[in-house]
């Protein structure tokens, strides 16, 4: 028998792509490890409540043993009650056309609700992890508007990038991805970042020893890796949601 307590976790936007992905692993301990229970929070907004009601049949339908409790709500007050952890998966979703820029006017309020939220209902060892894009931006103004929240438990998760680089040095070097570490991405997650490959390594070697190729890097590499997004949108109509 586990005693443990459970961790709870909020995740907004659960219904949507990326929360239907991620819920399953959280409540099979595929996040905290198999022996600590948790508790989910799910937040959505209204129109999202009835598909979250089948998100929550189908983690009934899983009966995971570590899976203690599920509340489903789109009161953000009521969502961030307690929680330990706050993952802010929901944001207005990027369509074709449309630059991450374009989103900070609409985001901007959803964070700062979230922000506040946050400050007053979480538990007080609360962290919290920002996925919604831009997500630099969006977690800076979540943590402005939870000043009672330190600076230290707020996290931003731009792996995607780095992910998306190390994949095209991989290809580009004709080695597994596994052989590339140490990439680095500069900036914000937007077309204005800056992949660079530097510092890394490939199968132990430098990266721009075994890519010598200027041209590549920036006439292909730092471009195919900034637009990555819009060309997923543009080949399958929304956003990535399996690799993000």
């Amino acid at each position: 028998m586990n005693d443990q307590a459970p961790i709870r976790v909020a995740v907004t936007g659960a219904a949507g792509q990326i929360g239907y992905s991620l819920l399953f692993r959280i409540a099979s301990g595929g996040l905290f490890g198999p022996d600590q229970p948790v508790a989910l929070n799910l937040i959505e907004i209204e129109p999202g409540m009835k598909a979250l009601e089948g998100v929550c049949m189908e983690l009934d339908d899983c009966a995971f043993p570590l899976l203690k409790d599920i509340r489903p709500t789109a009161d953000l007050n009521e969502g961030f009650s307690d929680v330990n952890w706050a993952l802010l998966v929901g944001s207005v979703p990027r369509k074709a056309g449309m630059e991450r820029g374009d989103l900070l006017g609409i985001n901007g309020k959803i964070f700062t609700g979230q922000g506040q939220a946050i400050a007053a209902n979480a538990a007080s060892d609360v962290r919290v992890l920002v996925v919604g894009n831009p997500c630099n931006t969006n977690c800076l103004i979540a943590m402005n508007n939870a000043q009672e929240v330190p600076q230290d438990r707020w996290f931003a998760m731009t792996r995607l990038d780095e992910n998306r680089a190390a994949a095209q040095l991989a290809a580009k070097a004709n080695r597994p991805v596994s052989e590339v570490s140490n990439v680095t991405i500069w900036g914000n997650h937007s077309a204005t970042q800056y992949p660079d490959y530097y510092n890394a390594r490939i199968g132990g070697q430098s990266a721009p020893e075994v890519i010598d190729d200027d041209t590549w890097a920036h006439v292909d590499f730092i471009p195919t890796v900034q637009q990555r997004g819009a060309a997923i949108i543009e080949a399958r109509g929304a956003s990535s949601a399996a690799s993000a």
